[in-house]
C-alpha cells in the first residue's frame, strides 16, 4: 500500500479487517445517494413528523426543515439569481438558522463556505475573497467585522439574522431585545441593502423551488483549514466526498443507532468539519434530533441544557469533555440513554477518558479525521471497553498505510499516516502545487501526522510532524507527556512544546492550568520523573490561567511556541 505498488494493499487490509466488528461491511455503496440534498430528501420522506433540529426551546420537524430549506433555496434562485456552482458563506454559531441556510444552499446547487464567527476582519476578508463568495448569511453580532471589509470582496448580498429569529414569539423578541439592548452584544455596523433572514423565508415561500441536478463531483463545501502556516487553505469537498463519509460513518455506528429515535448533543460549531459531518449530516441521515448548543463555553448553561433532554449521543474534544467533568452538576445528570460519546479533533487523554467512564458509564469512542478527508478516517469499535489510546480502525472503503519517503513501513514502526478512499478531498482551491505535495497521483493523501499501526490493525497517532520535540536526537511526542501530566489530580489542562536548548537542541516545556492551587513545579517534576524517561521529563514548567484554543477547543501548541 504505497505509491510504488498497490500489491501490498491486501496484506494490510487483512491486518485491520481481522479486528473489524462482526458484520461490519468492508465497503460502502458510494452511489446510494446522488448528493447531500438527496440524503436530506430521503430523511424528510421517512421522518417528516420527527424533530430534526432543536435550539433554545424550539424544535423544527423534518417537515419544517424541508419547507424552510425549500423557501431559502427558492429565494436564492429567484430573488438573487444565484446559479449552480456559486458560493455562499455562512457565519454564525449553532442556531436553527444554520441548517436552514446550509441545506437550502445545497439544494439550490451552491457551494458552501463555513466561516468561523471569531475571525478577525483580515481573516474574514481572506476567506470571502479566496472562496469567491457572492452572498453571506451572517449573525448581526458579527456584522461590524463584515462592514470593514465588504467592499474588498465579491459579496453582493448580505443576509443578516438575530439570535432569536427562529424562536417562537414572544421568546424570539425577548431574546433579541436582551442580546442587543441589555447585553450590548451587537456592535454598531453599516451594511447597505442588507436583507433579514426571516424576510428571505417569507419571500421565498411565494416562489416555486426548482430542483437542481447535482452530481457527485460537484463541490459541496469549500472548507478552510486552520492555516497553521500562512493563510488558511480552502479544501474542496465534493458531494461525493461527503456522501461517502456519511455512508462510512453511518455503517460504523449502525449497531448502536435506532433510526428516528436518537438525540445528539451538538456543542461543537457546525462551521467546523467534525460537527458538520458527524452531527449535522450523519445524524440527519438517521432521523435523529440534533440538539444545538449555541454557547458551549458557558459550561454552567451547557449543563443546564443537558438536564432538559435524555440524550443518546454527544460529540466533543478532550478539553470539552474535561471541562464538563469539572462543571458542578454534570455528575448528577441522567446518562441512562447515552450510548455514543464520540471524541475527536485532538487526542483523548487517559485521565479524562477514565473519569468520563466512571461518571457516565460509557467509553468515549475516539475517532480521527481531517478537513481534507471529510473528515472521518478511523474510529474505534462502538463496543470498545475502556480507553486504549488508539484512533481505531480504518472506516469501510478506507485504506491506511504508514509511510516514509514514499515507502511502506513495517507494522509497529512510526511514520507518516497516509489515507486513500472516496472521502479524500478534490484538492486545495487555486493551490495546485500545495495539492500536489499532499495528494499523490494514485490517491494517497499524506496527513502530516506521525502514527503507527499495531499487529491488530489499530492505529495510534503519535504526533503532528510540526509538533514533534527532538531532544538530543530522540523523538518526544507531546501527547505522551501531556497524558502523563494530565494524570496528576492537581492538573486541569496541559500542553507540551519543545523549546530551544544549547546542549540538547530542544527540551520539553509544559504549560499547565491548575485544578489544585497548591500544585507546584517541584510536585509535577517528581510526578513526571516517575513515569517518563529522563529526556522526556519537562525541563521547564509554566503555570497559566488558560491555554490558547481553536474554535472547537483544541489546544493550540503553535501559539505557545
Amino acid at each position: 500500500m504505497n505509491g510504488e505498488s498497490s500489491s501490498a494493499s491486501p496484506q494490510f487490509e487483512k491486518i485491520w479487517l481481522k479486528s473489524y466488528p462482526k458484520g461490519m461491511p468492508t465497503e460502502i455503496d458510494v452511489n446510494a445517494y446522488a448528493s447531500i440534498a438527496d440524503v436530506l430528501e430521503h430523511s424528510v420522506e421517512r421522518f417528516r413528523q420527527r424533530p430534526s433540529f432543536a435550539n433554545m426551546g424550539t424544535e423544527l420537524t423534518y417537515g419544517d426543515l424541508d419547507q424552510k430549506t425549500r423557501d431559502f433555496a427558492a429565494y436564492l434562485q429567484h430573488d438573487l439569481g444565484l446559479q449552480k456552482g456559486d458560493t455562499i458563506a455562512i457565519m454564525m454559531p449553532n442556531l436553527l438558522q444554520y441548517p436552514i441556510a446550509l441545506f437550502g444552499a445545497l439544494r439550490a446547487g451552491l457551494s458552501v463556505t463555513n466561516v468561523n464567527p471569531l475571525y478577525t476582519p483580515r481573516e474574514l476578508k481572506h476567506q470571502l475573497k479566496d472562496s469567491g463568495a457572492c452572498c453571506v448569511v451572517i449573525l448581526e453580532n458579527f456584522c461590524h467585522k463584515l462592514t470593514e471589509i465588504l467592499t474588498e470582496t465579491q459579496v453582493k448580498t448580505v443576509i443578516t439574522t438575530r439570535i432569536g429569529d427562529m424562536l417562537q414569539f414572544p421568546k424570539s423578541a425577548l431574546v433579541n431585545f436582551v442580546v442587543k439592548r441589555i447585553k450590548k452584544m451587537v456592535p454598531a455596523y453599516q451594511l447597505p441593502n442588507e436583507v433579514n433572514f426571516k424576510h428571505v423565508l417569507q419571500v421565498g415561500k411565494q416562489h416555486e423551488f426548482k430542483p437542481v441536478e447535482i452530481h457527485k463531483q460537484d463541490i459541496a463545501f469549500i472548507q478552510y483549514t486552520a492555516g497553521t502556516t500562512g493563510a488558511a487553505k480552502g479544501v474542496l469537498l465534493s458531494h461525493g466526498n461527503i456522501v461517502a463519509n456519511i455512508q462510512q460513518t453511518s455503517a460504523w455506528i449502525s449497531p448502536r443507532v435506532i433510526e428516528g429515535k436518537e438525540i445528539i448533543i451538538t456543542p461543537l460549531p457546525l462551521y467546523h468539519i467534525f460537527s458538520l459531518t458527524a452531527n449535522c449530516l450523519l445524524f440527519m441521515k438517521v432521523g435523529a434530533m440534533i440538539y444545538l448548543i449555541t454557547n458551549p463555553r458557558d459550561f454552567k448553561g451547557f449543563v443546564n441544557e443537558l438536564r432538559k433532554v435524555r440524550f443518546s449521543a454527544i460529540t466533543g474534544v478532550n478539553t470539552l469533555f474535561n471541562a464538563l467533568l469539572n462543571t458542578p452538576g454534570f455528575t448528577d445528570l441522567d446518562f441512562s440513554a447515552l450510548k455514543i460519546p464520540l471524541g475527536g479533533g485532538m487526542a483523548i487523554q487517559k485521565a479524562v477518558a477514565e473519569r468520563w467512564t466512571a461518571v457516565t458509564g460509557q467509553t468515549i469512542i475516539e475517532a480521527y479525521g481531517l478537513t481534507e478527508t471529510s473528515p472521518g478516517v478511523c474510529i474505534n469499535p462502538m463496543d470498545l471497553a475502556g480507553y486504549n489510546g488508539k484512533i481505531g480502525l480504518p472506516l469501510p472503503s478506507t485504506e491506511c498505510s504508514i509511510q516514509k519517503d514514499g515507502k511502506l513501513l513495517p507494522i509497529g514502526e512510526a511514520g507518516e499516516l497516509c489515507v486513500r478512499g472516496p472521502q479524500v478531498m478534490q484538492g486545495y482551491l487555486n493551490r495546485p502545487e500545495q495539492t500536489a505535495t499532499v495528494l499523490t497521483a494514485d490517491g494517497w493523501f499524506h496527513t502530516g501526522d506521525i502514527a503507527c499501526m499495531d499487529e491488530n490493525g489499530y492505529l495510534q497517532i503519535l504526533e503532528r510532524k510540526d509538533d514533534m520535540i527532538l531532544v538530543s536526537g530522540f523523538n518526544v511526542y507531546p501527547n505522551e507527556v501531556e497524558g502523563v501530566v494530565a494524570d496528576h489530580p492537581g492538573v486541569l489542562e496541559v500542553a507540551a512544546i519543545g523549546v530551544p536548548d544549547e546542549k540538547s537542541g530542544e527540551v520539553v516545556k509544559i504549560v499547565v492550568v491548575k485544578k489544585d492551587p497548591g500544585l507546584t513545579e517541584e510536585i509535577l517534576h517528581r510526578h513526571c520523573k516517575k513515569e517518563l524517561a529522563a529526556y522526556k521529563v519537562p525541563k521547564h514548567i509554566e503555570f497559566r490561567d488558560a491555554l490558547p484554543k481553536s474554535n472547537v477547543g483544541k489546544i493550540l501548541r503553535r501559539e505557545l511556541r
